[in-house]
């Protein structure tokens, strides 16, 4: 019976992860202790938004939650706390911010955290948070035309790889006398094991619990997967291996690994560690 191996959360869009083993399912994405996955993002100084992609360092910030604040540590920093109190939605500092093709409103956190992402980084920089007037929500070209929500993920709530599928990818890194590579520079919020390599391209559904969720888009990768998150090194990228079996037509040749996936019943449900996946397969 396949099952739930993995279940990440990241508080601060591509910084580092907390490893959960219990989170709460809503339909913008996980939320733990009131926290929503991707609820705070890095913004350069005209607000657009800032990743791996091009500041491979934060991957070496790693965030925690503890009681009523979100603690921020990184390697030659001296360690760094936000409130998780909402700010007044009236009266707090607000920025524009740019998510991809998205404008929306955030809130501003206060200068000296601003300090601290800017010297990490080596560039002016902020840390804003999602405004909960703010609306945004993901391609409905993949969600059969339905509006749901996101916050600062890339593109949809949840992503869900399975252990095989990175297994086979590293049984053929290795076949080219390359290092494997762990799970955690793919990023995804669900791990799950005892399905075949890349089953979840033809999954339905699954059912988690009471809740069900439903893969909707192939994730067309970037150079994310080369960077160590645990140090922010740029290492060997692994699109050139997968290039030569992952190009998908369903997202303009695209080289995916992992599905974005949606939630489509069980708002308000808690999922664990070590709960048994149910899978319906699309054909």
């Amino acid at each position: 019976m396949p099952t739930l191996t993995e279940l990440n959360f990241y508080p601060i869009k591509s910084c580092g992860a907390i490893a959960l083993t219990e989170a709460t399912l809503t339909p913008a994405g996980l939320m733990h202790d009131g926290i929503y996955d991707r609820e705070w993002m890095v913004v350069d100084t005209q607000g657009n938004f800032m990743t791996q992609r091009e500041y491979p360092a934060m991957a070496r910030i790693q965030p925690s939650i503890y009681a009523t604040r979100l603690q921020l540590r990184a390697t030659g920093m001296p360690d760094h706390e936000i409130p998780l109190d909402l700010p007044d939605a009236e009266h707090a500092p607000t920025i524009t911010v740019q998510v991809w093709d998205d404008s929306l409103t955030a809130y501003d956190c206060d200068a000296v955290t601003a300090r601290w992402f800017s010297q990490l980084l080596e560039v002016p920089c902020r840390l804003v948070r999602f405004h909960p007037h703010a609306s945004r929500v993901t391609n409905t070209h993949w969600t059969s035309h339905a509006d749901v929500p996101a916050l600062f993920s890339d593109g949809y709530p949840f992503m869900l790889i399975s252990q095989a599928s990175l297994a086979d990818l590293n049984q053929k890194l290795a076949a080219q006398g390359r290092a494997p590579l762990p799970m955690n520079r793919f990023r995804p919020n669900f791990v799950i094991d005892g399905v075949e390599a890349f089953e979840e391209d033809y999954t339905e559904s699954l059912r988690i619990g009471q809740a069900t969720l439903k893969p909707v888009k192939p994730c067309a990768r970037c150079p994310i997967p080369s960077v160590d998150q645990a140090t922010g090194i740029v290492g060997p990228d692994p699109l050139d291996i997968l290039r030569s079996y992952r190009a998908n037509p369903k997202v303009d040749g695209g080289i995916t690994f992992g599905m974005n996936v949606i939630l489509q019943q069980g708002k308000g449900q808690s999922v664990r560690l070590g709960q048994e996946v149910y899978i319906t397969l699309a054909f």
